[in-house]
């Protein structure tokens, strides 16, 4: 459906008024992005001498009651703090397999308060959750407390990294989406590279928890100043607000209003006789129609694949040799171009191509690191880093691409169901890489990331076009590839 964005004509493709709206949620989402990556300093491998008498002062002794933590490196950490070490050293893997369980669950809750309530109270819902509980977690006395507050921690993750990115998607006009789909990365490479220089200078978790959730400020303007989406008000058919919305904007960015009204009252209409108005989606309507049934279990798998590959690389990065703070922010400097790279693949490259080609590069560059000898170092650094960056350009693009082929009624749910996917695949890579022969972790990442960009042949091609808002949309206009052949 190469036509018209009538919504894009009425506010623009990212005038001012967007880019106020995209400065505040990328603030906002800061803390969101810091519980992401932090995890190499909240819960890091702590070297320990062990006072007991049988120890004989020796170094990672277990079992051990009475260790002596070394703090040169990182300070206090959650490891030291609660003891995981020895039998408890595997409650440090938990803390963050925790975390992506909450994410999983997150973006299923606040993907269905969305699309049944709003953008926005899901949105601004999800970020004062996160502010409170990322607080609440650097005053726990006990173990219990932390692993729970990190759950509740991953539940606003899950709901603010799905929302918002919705959110800004339909405000945007369809012209601006390739932009954006590189944009909304930019908090994730903010936190990533200041995330080492604070943790090098509080050298404590819990003043380190403190000051990641100090844009709780900015969380409260949100209330006030983000706008509901006109496409999701006009989908369910709430003509007034939506004038009023889209008038607001308009006027913000120098538009004219007169025939707004005229615009949506025929959109609305266009919608009552394609969807008979249903009013609100849910995650029964991912699979009563064929087509969309088959977009989502494909995406699902997608998803899994790009994230466990994602997470997997992240793994290896981690345990490269040198100064763990220069290390993070290296990592850090890799996703910069990989940002840009998704703005051009999105400008010049179908959305199925661009994302076939990031996941190539991710599964050739592991395959080549297999062969790298063990002494070349940097030429390992190299590959790791360039694998990881493929995989991260596939996953940002896979947003997009998920975003564009899913309707207005149900895409946060689907977006929802695809992240839990997703998180599933980050909780099971540590598994895989841990593997005692690593070539066999190699490989099934390799493999893996393959597989999701082959599925993505069975996807519609949705660059150009228009969010479609209905289901009967989805099922009458989107066709396949091999469709579009025919």
């Amino acid at each position: 459906m190469l036509e018209e964005d009538k919504i894009e004509n009425i506010i623009g493709r990212f005038g001012k008024y967007q880019r106020w709206i995209f400065i505040l949620l990328t603030i906002s989402r800061l803390p969101t992005d810091y519980q992401l990556v932090n995890v190499v300093f909240l819960l890091p491998n702590v070297q320990y001498t062990c006072l007991d008498e049988e120890a004989y002062n020796q170094t990672n002794y277990c079992p051990c009651k009475n260790p002596q933590y070394d703090l040169s490196a990182i300070g206090n950490s959650v490891t030291s703090t609660f003891g995981l070490i020895c039998e408890k050293r595997h409650l440090a893997s938990l803390a963050q397999s925790i975390l992506q369980a909450g994410i999983l669950i997150g973006g299923i809750f606040y993907g269905y308060l969305s699309d049944r309530y709003g953008r926005k109270i899901a949105v601004f819902l999800a970020l004062i959750c996160e502010v409170l509980f990322v607080s609440l977690s650097a005053a726990t006395t006990q173990f219990w407390m932390f692993l729970a507050m990190r759950f509740l921690i991953g539940t606003a993750v899950g709901g603010t990294m799905l929302c918002a990115y919705i959110m800004l998607v339909e405000l945007s006009g369809k012209s601006f989406r390739p932009y954006l789909a590189g944009m909304i990365d930019i908090s994730l490479i903010i936190s990533y590279f200041t995330l080492p220089i604070l943790a090098y200078f509080l050298r404590d978790w819990r003043k380190l928890q403190l000051v990641l959730s100090l844009p709780w400020l900015y969380t409260v303007v949100i209330y006030f100043v983000l706008p509901e989406s006109p496409r999701w008000l006009i989908t369910t058919g709430q003509k007034d607000k939506a004038v009023e919305v889209l008038s607001y904007i308009a006027k913000r960015n120098n538009r004219p209003t007169e025939n707004i009204r005229v615009t949506v009252e025929n959109l609305i209409y266009e919608e009552e006789t394609s969807n008979r108005q249903q009013k609100h989606g849910t995650y029964l309507d991912l699979f009563r129609t064929p087509k969309v049934r088959a977009y989502t279990f494909i995406t699902a798998f997608i998803w899994l694949s790009i994230s466990h590959t994602f997470f997997g690389i992240n793994q290896y990065i981690g345990r490269l040799e040198g100064n763990i703070y220069i290390n993070v922010i290296f990592s850090s400097i890799g996703l910069i171009p990989g940002m840009t790279l998704v703005v051009i693949a999105s400008l010049y490259l179908n959305r199925r191509l661009a994302v076939v080609i990031s996941c190539g590069v991710a599964a050739i560059s592991l395959i080549v690191f297999i062969f790298i000898p063990s002494n070349m170092n940097n030429l390992i650094l190299v590959f790791a880093v360039i694998g990881q960056t493929g995989a991260f350009t596939a996953f940002a693009q896979i947003y997009l691409y998920s975003s564009e082929i899913f309707p207005t009624i149900i895409r946060n749910s689907a977006m929802g169901f695809a992240s839990m996917f997703a998180r599933f695949g980050g909780f099971i890579a540590p598994f895989v890489v841990n593997i005692s022969i690593e070539w066999v972790s190699i490989v099934i990442f390799s493999l893996l990331v393959s597989f999701a960009g082959i599925s993505c042949y069975f996807l519609p091609e949705t660059k150009g076009t228009v969010l479609l808002n209905t289901i009967d949309e989805t099922e009458n206009s989107i066709k396949k590839l091999t469709d579009d052949v025919n």
